[in-house]
């Protein structure tokens, strides 16, 4: 018999921030909350770390201390961003109308192939 090894990957330790993190928001002390689809993280981190984290191109600023992965933005209605598919479900951040009117144009600037609704 031939055991296979799956290849099993523990979201909690080991996260990928593009692929895994909807959003996350940074604390005081230098804590990280990461937010994914069923789960939030809180990480320490240093400020160099903090750093590195809040200049990654996929994540947008939407307030002082929250950033979005653009990448995972489902839709955008009534000042809020949505990442999954059903209102009712999904995680959700409140986003100011100028930062809102930003992120509609990167998205039609990057004419990405997933669609972005917005609803008033």
């Amino acid at each position: 018999m031939m055991k296979v090894v799956r290849d099993t990957r523990n979201v909690y330790e080991d996260f990928e921030l593009e692929s895994d993190i909807l959003y996350y928001r940074i604390g005081s002390l230098g804590i990280v909350s990461f937010h994914g689809r069923n789960y939030n993280i809180k990480k320490r981190m240093t400020t160099e770390q903090i750093k590195q984290l809040t200049n990654e191109p996929s994540f947008f600023q939407v307030s002082s201390n929250c950033f979005i992965n653009l990448r995972k933005v489902k839709s955008i209605e009534g000042g809020k961003v949505l990442f999954g598919t059903d209102y009712s479900e999904s995680k959700q951040v409140e986003v100011p109308r100028r930062k809102q009117v930003v992120i509609e144009k990167l998205f039609t600037q990057q004419s990405s192939s997933t669609s972005l609704r917005r609803t008033p």
